[in-house]
């Protein structure tokens, strides 16, 4: 049975006549009236009770009604999903991240994405930048918040989103200057906590040459995955940490943080979106070109 004749059976039945359900279609009278009587046929029952006075639905017209407003209704419905699919503005989307994407690249994402295409369901994974590649390449996730350079197989797009610098996180009993800071030569005397050189070996190379173009010699006192954790290290007494400025936003207790005076020669700390390269555009692309504000060097 198509759908066109379910929807002239609710006209009729609303209008309570085939001229009037006609003239709300917009359609000839006869061709509503074969419609009927095709869809009549089908089922094999009588649809209306004809009179001069209109179109009555019969006993069997009632005992479908309600079934096929539903029906109708539910078509309407997964159309209009359809086109908000096709449009960008519904679906799901896996987004990946890392922690330094927590404080403020994401919530202006999900602010600016629910203006756009509030229908969009967002599925939130916190994960290292190896574990993101690996997601990236199985297609576990759509797309990737993570800190660059990265290397990810298959087609991929890349977007920068923030480039950050590194402050240095120290514990509470740790002595800074008279102007407040650090030198990497207290950083390398006390010992380096840093994230595993397998999750982000570009940074970790970059803060050891920093340490070795400076003259100093240092060790890697403590390694850890989550940027919670590193906190949580420092605070135990492992040593230093270089993170991103953003981690200012955070009060974890037994940890202040401070600029480094001679961190010129420090790597950057960039936040980046990857996502496969489609043919057609996808949730992913809509993510990645949302308006998120001036690029820059936070806390600049």
């Amino acid at each position: 049975m198509e759908t066109r004749h379910l929807r002239h059976f609710l006209a009729v039945v609303d209008h309570g006549s085939v001229s009037r359900a006609a003239a709300w279609l917009g359609m000839a009278q006869p061709a509503l009236s074969q419609s009927l009587v095709r869809m009549e046929k089908e089922l094999g029952v009588a649809l209306f009770a004809r009179s001069r006075r209109g179109a009555q639905p019969t006993a069997a017209a009632l005992a479908i009604l309600e079934d096929v407003r539903v029906s109708v209704a539910r078509i309407d419905a997964a159309a209009r999903h359809a086109r908000l699919i096709a449009q960008g503005s519904a679906g799901q989307l896996t987004v990946g991240l890392v922690s330094s994407a927590l404080f403020e690249m994401l919530p202006r994402a999900l602010r600016a994405l629910r203006k756009q295409a509030p229908g969009v369901k967002v599925v939130l994974r916190e994960m290292s930048n190896a574990e993101q590649a690996e997601a990236l390449q199985a297609g576990e996730i759509d797309i990737g918040l993570m800190h660059t350079p990265v290397a990810v197989g298959g087609r991929m797009r890349e977007r920068l989103l923030l480039r950050d610098r590194l402050v240095a996180a120290i514990p509470d009993e740790f002595e800074t200057g008279p102007d407040g800071k650090v030198s990497l030569a207290q950083i390398a005397s006390a010992g380096l906590v840093l994230y595993p050189q397998n999750q982000l070996p570009v940074l970790y190379a970059g803060i050891l040459d920093a340490m070795r173009r400076a003259g100093l010699e240092t060790e890697v006192s403590q390694q850890a995955n989550r940027t919670l954790t590193v906190l949580a290290c420092v605070a135990g007494g492992c040593g230093v940490a270089l993170l991103p400025s953003w981690i200012r936003a955070l009060d974890f207790r037994g940890v202040r943080f401070c600029e480094v005076r001679d961190g010129q020669g420090l790597p950057g700390f960039d936040l980046s979106a990857i996502w496969p390269a489609r043919s057609v555009p996808t949730l992913a692309d809509k993510f990645a070109g949302l308006d998120l504000g001036p690029l820059g060097a936070a806390g600049d």
